[in-house]
Parts: C-alpha cells; sequence; structure tokens
C-alpha cells in the first residue's frame, strides 16, 4: 500500500481516531492556528484531510483555499465544509509538492500534522515557499513522536499497521528542520498527548 492509498482507505475513520486516540491536543491546535491566520486575505491550507483545522482557520480569516492530495479526504472536506456553511472556503484536489497555484499568492500557508509524512521534506517546503508572499507565514503543527517515551512506543506500534510515518521529530528538531530550510521560527510550543503536537509558527525568507 502506498501512502496515498493509506489515506484514501482512512479517511472516513479518521475523525474517530482524532476524537479518541490522538484528539487530546487539538483544541489548543484550533486556538492557535485560527489566532495566527487573523486577518489573513487568502490562507492555503495542504493536507487538510476532514476539515478539522479548516473550519477553525475559516472564521477568522478572509479566504481558505483548502487542498489535499486524497479523493476520499477531499469528499469528507467538503461534507464538512459543506455542513458548517462555509462560503469562503474553497476545497481543492492537489498534491503539495506540485500546487497549481501561481507564485507569491497567499498571505499564510496551514500545513497541519503532514510534515512527519512528506517524503521530502526539503521539497515540500520549497513548493509552500513558491505560492506564499514573501515574509509569509507557516502554520505547521505537527505530531512529534520522538518527544516522549510513550510516544516513541506508540509511534512504533503505528508502524506495524503501515502508518506512513516518515521522520520522528521532538518539538526542538521540528523547529530546526524548518531553521535548515530557511524559514525563521517564531512561536513553538508543545501541546500535550498521546502523540504530542508540535506547534510551530515560522515566517518564509
Amino acid at each position: 500500500m502506498n501512502d496515498q492509498d493509506y489515506w484514501e482507505r482512512h479517511a472516513r475513520n479518521y475523525d474517530a481516531s482524532m476524537r479518541w486516540v490522538l484528539g487530546r491536543p487539538i483544541p489548543r491546535l484550533l486556538e492557535l492556528a485560527a489566532e495566527a491566520v487573523r486577518g489573513k486575505d487568502n490562507v492555503l491550507e495542504v493536507a487538510a484531510g476532514t476539515g478539522i483545522v479548516t473550519t477553525a482557520i475559516a472564521q477568522t480569516c478572509e479566504s481558505v483555499e483548502a487542498t489535499d492530495y486524497a479523493s476520499a479526504m477531499i469528499e469528507e472536506l467538503r461534507e464538512r465544509v459543506r455542513g458548517e456553511g462555509l462560503d469562503n472556503v474553497n476545497c481543492a484536489h492537489a498534491d503539495i509538492y506540485s500546487l497549481p497555484y501561481q507564485a507569491d499568492t497567499f498571505d499564510a500557508v496551514v500545513a497541519a500534522n503532514v510534515l512527519h509524512l512528506v517524503p521530502d521534506l526539503s521539497a515540500a517546503l520549497a513548493a509552500l515557499r513558491q505560492v506564499t508572499k514573501p515574509g509569509g507565514m507557516l502554520v505547521a503543527p505537527t505530531f512529534c513522536h520522538d518527544e516522549t517515551r510513550t510516544s516513541w512506543l506508540l509511534s512504533r506500534l503505528l508502524a506495524v499497521t503501515s502508518f506512513p510515518v516518515k521522520r520522528r521529530f521532538t518539538l526542538q528538531s521540528l523547529g530546526q528542520a524548518l531553521q535548515d530550510n530557511g524559514l525563521r521560527v517564531g512561536h513553538l510550543e508543545s501541546l500535550p498527548g498521546l502523540i504530542p503536537i508540535g506547534y510551530v509558527e515560522a515566517q518564509f525568507q
């Protein structure tokens, strides 16, 4: 099973897994992400999944282009957006490495819980930088699989189920990875959970 197939197969149970297993950090994540994009005109969301983050950031910015590369995720996303009546959200099928947008289009990019999953982190960040205005913001809350002993063990158990993790961050290594790719890291916060989320805001140079 390739990575995309994994997400096609698990789209319908994604919300349940987040709610009952990995969801403890989510309320704080949503609060921080919504505040980070407050007042922004054009926000791109990559790996939007079922729209958990989409519905929060859409409340505080002018418009959201919410994308995912899994068709099943897009179906769930569109259903949620319709149900919430979010007329400032456009849902689109797009791959993070080949985004169909002109350069310097977006004021901010939200990439929630995806940086640990992309095979080529540098290429993914370069693609996001390309479509973001100079000095634009990256909001990238990311599961940090190596942050605690519990998360380390759970991550290895998830790997047995073919969960497509590519790298296991700590909060500090997440921030360092962004710095190594030329971003200026601002807010960096650990959100506790079975697998903690490293919440990070950074600026494209």
